[in-house]
Order: structure tokens, then C-alpha cells, then sequence
């Protein structure tokens, strides 16, 4: 890429993919000191955008958000993507790297259609396509019906307008990012732990295109990197699927990372957490947790990961 060149930024076309672009390239413009012509953003229509009437798991998993962007990646017709990075899979293609990673928002969910989880009415129907979120609620409230629910925010907030669930989900990242701080109640992600790597987005590159990483290197935040290397370690370890219900919270305690995990059974019957404490950088300690977690877990629980089916 020459130095004078526009800079290609590829994203998925949805709202809130392109709020994350758009983000992505005032900060590079920042850190360069360029004007907005220099960052071109390329759109794309995912594969995963294309249908919305069945769970992401039933028809090619996480994948749907990437393919199209690393085609486009390898073929030279962008230079970078902006992804969110609990939508990218654990294990990458080798010609591809994570660039940067921007700082971190909220990692909190938020509940729409009740003012608390007690709050929703017994037996009402909560909408979501997401297994954690559905193995963490019918683990707190077994009497609950969970119902398929995807789409961006604006069609997860119509389809609850339109009665097809009485309360849903969404990531408060989303909602901050789409100017929609006001809606929903937010969950307190240490009692409710939120997918790993939430809240993130992240940028990818030409695994040997030294200029895209040169110029992404200066908006990459450590320390939002370093949480979330860690919890897609804990993925790794865990062989985690879009099947699998995982849910995993990291946070700062000075020097290092606490991570508590928590996996579960997808009909909520069983849960199996864990914490660990370890210095960031040290992938290692997040997947010995995955070990510990799926050691704890009945046979049944296991089949679950990928690392024990």
C-alpha cells in the first residue's frame, strides 16, 4: 500500500458494524494525524446479515461475520476489517493477524422488557439465539421459555414490540456505541457474566502486510488486547463452539487480570465456575482454567466443547 494511499477499512453493513468503522477510523485518523479521505470504508453484507430466521449455530457459526471480510482480505480489496470480537472465531487463518484491538466498552448486558431478571413474569417467553445467555437465565429462572430471537438491535427491538418475546437481550456496547444509552436495564456483569471478548472490536490485517500493521499498531489499547487474548485463550482451551455456553468476565486488579469463567449446560440445569488470577500476557493460565472447568463438568456437559466431543 503506498504512503499517499486511502487506508481500506472493510465492515459488515449493519448499523452497528459500521458505528464500530466509523469509530475505527477516527481513531486512525487521530493517531495519524489524517484527514477522514484517507480511511476508506469498504461495506460488505455478511453472510450471517443475510439470514435472520434460524440461530447462527444451526447454519456455519461465527464464521458467517468473518467470511466475507477475509476474502476480500486476501484477495487485496481492503487492507484491514473491523470486526466485534465475540463474533470472530477462536482459531484464525494463519495469512491473518488481529491487529488492534480498541478500547473496551461496557461488557455488561442489558435487559429489555422487564426492570430486572425476578422482575419478568413467570413462564414469559425471552427471546435469544445466544446459548450463554439462554444457559445463564434458565439457570436463574428455570421457569422462564426461551425463544429465537436474532437480528440487529432495531429488529430484536421490534420483533419484543411485536410480541414475539416479553423481554430480550442485548450487549450494552451495542447500545453505546448506536447512541442508545437510555434503553434497557443493565446488568451487572460480575452477576450476570457477559460472552468472552464483549465489547471489543477488533482489527485485522495481512498477516505479511507490515505497512497495515504499522498504521494499526497506533490505536491498538493493551490493555483491552490483553483481556481479550485472554479470554479467547479460555475459548481455545475450552474448544468453545457457537453450541457451547460459555460466559466469562476479566478485569484489572493492579498489575494483573482476575478471570472468572463459568460454563453450563445449554438447558441451564448445571453450571461450573471458576476464577483465576495471572499477569497479563500468560495464555497459559486462562486455558489451564478451561482444563479445571471441563474437569469439573459431567460427561454430558462436555460434549458440548470441542475439546471433548
Amino acid at each position: 500500500m503506498p504512503d499517499n494511499a486511502p487506508f481500506r477499512l472493510g465492515t459488515r453493513r449493519s448499523p452497528l458494524a459500521m458505528a464500530q468503522a466509523h469509530e475505527t477510523r477516527a481513531r486512525l485518523c487521530a493517531a495519524h494525524s489524517w484527514d477522514e479521505a484517507r480511511v476508506e470504508l469498504v461495506p460488505v453484507i455478511a453472510s450471517g446479515d443475510k439470514v435472520q430466521d434460524r440461530p447462527l449455530a444451526d447454519i456455519g457459526g461465527k464464521a458467517l461475520w468473518t467470511r466475507e471480510l477475509d476474502i476480500w482480505l486476501a484477495e487485496g480489496r481492503i487492507d484491514a476489517a473491523v470486526h466485534s470480537m465475540k463474533d470472530v472465531e477462536t482459531i484464525r487463518p494463519d495469512g491473518i493477524a488481529i491487529a488492534a484491538i480498541l478500547p473496551r466498552e461496557d461488557k455488561a448486558d442489558v435487559l429489555l422488557g422487564a426492570t430486572s431478571l425476578e422482575a419478568i413474569p413467570q413462564g414469559a417467553k425471552v427471546g435469544t439465539s445466544a446459548p450463554r445467555r439462554a444457559a445463564q437465565l434458565l439457570y436463574a429462572r428455570p421457569d422462564l421459555e426461551v425463544v429465537g430471537i436474532r437480528g440487529n438491535v432495531a429488529t430484536r427491538m421490534a420483533k419484543l414490540q411485536a410480541g414475539e418475546a416479553d423481554a430480550t437481550f442485548l450487549a450494552a456496547a451495542g447500545l453505546v456505541r448506536l447512541g442508545e444509552k437510555s434503553v434497557g436495564v443493565r446488568l451487572e456483569p460480575e452477576d450476570w457474566l457477559p460472552a468472552p471478548a464483549q465489547a471489543a472490536i477488533g482489527i485485522e490485517c495481512r498477516a505479511s502486510d507490515e505497512r497495515a500493521q504499522e498504521v494499526l499498531a497506533a490505536i491498538d489499547h493493551a490493555h483491552s488486547r490483553e483481556e481479550v487474548f485472554a479470554e479467547r485463550a479460555l475459548l481455545e482451551g475450552l474448544g468453545g463452539t457457537c453450541h457451547s455456553p460459555i460466559a466469562a468476565l476479566t478485569r484489572r486488579e493492579g498489575d494483573a487480570l482476575r478471570m472468572t469463567a463459568a460454563i453450563y449446560s445449554p438447558d441451564g440445569a448445571i453450571r461450573i465456575a471458576r476464577e483465576a488470577r495471572f499477569e497479563p500476557g500468560d495464555l497459559a493460565a486462562p486455558r489451564q482454567l478451561a482444563h479445571e472447568l471441563l474437569g469439573e463438568a459431567p460427561d454430558h456437559v462436555k460434549t458440548h466443547f470441542g475439546s471433548f466431543s
